[in-house]
């Protein structure tokens, strides 16, 4: 019966060779050994949700709304700067392009000033060719986050429009 019984996990030495055609299974009783479960990480999950649970969602979903709406008014005021997409509510991204410079550069720019950022079509390419673009930048904020790295966030891009534009 173990040996018609294909394994329910997989991973570690569960398999003998894999290939796009066929995957052949270890020999028992290893092909029933996947290995050892994420253990570290049930227990760091758990650690997480306690740490979130401390600060509370409702603050977190205040501050992180006060976070997006001034990253949304602090973008919208730079020259050559397109926010892409006029949600009603905002929620934790605000996504741009700078006229006449490619997201890609963007980010390159900002990541040499010590800024992080998202540049690329985000696993969206419909999207983007919807919209006529080849990538965006996104820009995002969370629980960690401050106004004043929104600050410094517009302050690099300011520094991309004068380099890219």
């Amino acid at each position: 019966l173990l040996e018609k019984m294909s394994p329910y996990q997989s991973g570690g030495d569960m398999i003998r060779s894999v290939t796009f055609e066929k995957t052949t299974y270890n020999a028992l009783p290893y092909k029933f050994e996947a290995g050892t479960p994420n253990v570290a990480g049930t227990i760091g999950l758990g650690v997480a949700i306690r740490y979130l649970n401390t600060i509370g969602l409702k603050n977190i979903a205040q501050h992180e709304k006060e976070l997006i709406e001034t990253l949304a008014e602090t973008l919208s005021k730079i020259p050559k700067l397109k926010i892409v997409g006029t949600p009603q509510e905002r929620a934790g991204a605000v996504s741009f392009v700078l006229e006449g410079a490619h997201p890609h550069d963007v980010g390159t720019v900002l990541d040499r000033e010590g800024i992080a950022i998202r540049a690329g079509h985000h696993c969206a390419m419909p999207l983007m060719q919807r919209l006529g673009v080849p990538a965006t930048c996104r820009a995002s904020v969370a629980l960690y986050n401050t106004k004043e790295e929104i600050e410094v966030l517009s302050q690099g891009i300011q520094k991309a429009v004068e380099v890219l534009c």
